[in-house]
């Protein structure tokens, strides 16, 4: 078990799994409506990026159908701040979903082909940025066995990104607590400084990537350790099912 906290009763987890449940499948194209309250068309991009080419425009108060989204440049606009970008197929590429009204403050579609998630603390409020936190991982690498990294996952990445704790009882529930707009379901492909998460019918795990498909983990090689590892070693060595991974937003910050 991967605890913050050494102990959590069976009730409260289970009202947490309840409640939250495992993330629906996303369907694979959702409907959203262009509002600028300006009556200024927003800008369709080339990529998912607000230095990409201008490939059109999509007018005030148009509907749109959403095939995919991918993470991009952080944009604030009428729904807020946003790094999450909606492909609009008809329009011929990638508008801000800070303008785009979808029902949902999640995301709505997939995750679209062949783009390149990255870390990203937008949103966050966190103290440290993703590289930062990559490199806290990194520096504190060991093989012996320390206490206090034995079932402190949750922890340890919460320690990576300059808090004291994460904030949340366990892995698992750290992972049902985060807005689905921070989550990518079944993503493996982790960014430097992504978290990844597992489930076990239990407290779960968590660990950080430092990139390339290679994570910093406890326990892994040992009571104790913080060594590096991957999706794979986590599933076959314990037996835990891959949930995705998460951009560092942490319970202790909000």
């Amino acid at each position: 078990m991967r605890f913050i906290k050494r102990t959590i009763g069976a009730v409260a987890l289970a009202a947490a799994v309840v409640v939250a449940g495992a993330n629906p499948a996303l369907a694979a194209t959702a409907p959203g409506t262009v509002h600028t309250d300006s009556g200024v068309a927003v800008t369709v991009r080339s990529a998912p990026s607000t230095s990409a080419s201008a490939v059109g425009t999509v007018a005030d108060g148009t509907a749109v159908v959403i095939d995919c989204q991918a993470s991009g440049d952080t944009v604030t606009g009428k729904y807020g701040t946003t790094s999450v970008w909606d492909h609009v197929a008809s329009a011929g590429g990638y508008i801000t979903d800070a303008y785009v009204f979808t029902g949902s403050d999640g995301r709505v579609a997939p995750d679209c082909a062949g783009t390149t998630q990255t870390c990203s603390t937008a949103g966050t409020g966190d103290s440290r940025t993703c590289a930062q936190a990559v490199q806290w991982a990194k520096d504190h690498a060991h093989t012996n066995n320390d206490p206090t990294y034995f079932d402190m996952c949750d922890h340890i990445n919460g320690l990576a990104y300059g808090f004291a704790n994460s904030g949340s009882e366990t892995a698992f529930v750290h992972w049902t607590q985060i807005p689905a707009s921070f989550k990518h379901a079944a993503d493996t492909q982790v960014p430097a400084g992504g978290l990844a998460f597992f489930s076990n019918g239990g407290s779960g795990h968590t660990m950080i990537s430092i990139g390339g498909g290679t994570f910093m983990s406890n326990d892994i090689h040992g009571h104790g350790t913080y060594t590096q590892t991957n999706i794979q070693e986590i599933k076959s060595s314990w037996g835990m099912t891959y949930l995705g991974w998460a951009q560092p937003w942490f319970k202790a910050n909000h």
